[in-house]
């Protein structure tokens, strides 16, 4: 083989290896495009999945705390009625002693010691 030979065969071994990958990248390419679409799609539906986890798990601890503050608010006015009932108690009976105290004064009767 000549020079001019060998330099041609060099340029047509190289265009087509040119060619050849142009055409390999080329489908690859759509393929990245449509690996790329369903990256994309599994990454919306994994976050729609956490999303809607994460709002099972809100509503659940809300529900919680809520029936938590209910039991207390009851426990807190039971006790209230109880303190007030006694409170109640404690001043009628201070009053009676009172009103008795004040009619033996008009009376007269001498108060017990």
């Amino acid at each position: 083989m000549t020079k001019i030979e060998m330099g041609r065969f060099l340029l047509v071994a190289g265009l087509g290896a040119g060619m050849g990958c142009g055409m390999a990248l080329g489908q690859s390419a759509g393929q990245d495009m449509k690996n790329a679409g369903q990256d994309t799609k599994a990454a919306a539906v994994d976050t729609g999945h956490a999303t809607t986890k994460t709002t099972k798990k809100v509503a659940h601890k809300t529900s919680q705390v809520t029936k938590t503050a209910a039991h207390k608010t009851a426990n807190g006015t039971k006790t209230a009625a109880r303190k007030t009932a006694n409170g109640t108690k404690t001043a009628a009976k201070d009053t009676a002693q009172g009103t008795e105290k004040v009619g033996d004064k008009i009376a007269g009767k001498p108060s017990p010691q």
